[in-house]
């Protein structure tokens, strides 16, 4: 069952595409914007986590952690080679803990679920998509959920 708008995001610790230890909850205070996606270097992945990167007010009106089931040595060469510069955050070990917490880890397929989740500034999910796959998701539609939370896009 995916996490439902209205509850508490769940909190995890793991590490960024540098080593960094991340725990989402040192972000209280700000807007998350947690992006599953299923596998770095594939297409869909790649042209999402692009249109991301090349919309730097939406990126600056919350704080953008993607995540995958890939290893961390994979994310930073995925980083490097897309110059992604917002968190990846691998979910590799244990192997699709933090997605299974949201609800979109794909045991069949062993990686995350195209799923979003925008979180306020107090930890609280207000907005939520999931994607088939292959349907890319509209980053049009994170920046409608965080000017709902009255983030400026400017």
């Amino acid at each position: 069952m995916t996490a439902a708008v209205g509850s508490r995001a769940p909190d995890f610790t793991t590490r960024n595409q540098h080593g960094e230890q991340i725990r989402l909850s040192q972000y209280a205070g700000r807007p998350v914007v947690l992006v599953f996606y299923p596998y770095a270097f594939s297409g869909v992945c790649t042209s999402e986590l692009a249109a991301l990167r090349d919309r730097p007010a939406l990126l600056r009106a919350a704080e953008f952690l993607a995540v995958s089931c890939d290893p961390m040595f994979t994310l930073r060469a995925y980083a490097d080679a897309e110059r992604l510069e917002f968190g990846l955050l691998t979910d590799f070990w244990p192997h699709g803990a933090i997605a299974s917490s949201y609800g979109v880890f794909d045991p069949a397929r062993g990686a995350a679920r195209r799923g979003t989740f925008v979180i306020d500034a107090a930890g609280v999910i207000r907005w939520t998509v999931l994607n088939p796959n292959p349907d890319a998701r509209n980053p049009d539609d994170y920046a409608a959920a965080l000017a709902e939370l009255g983030a400026d896009l400017l």
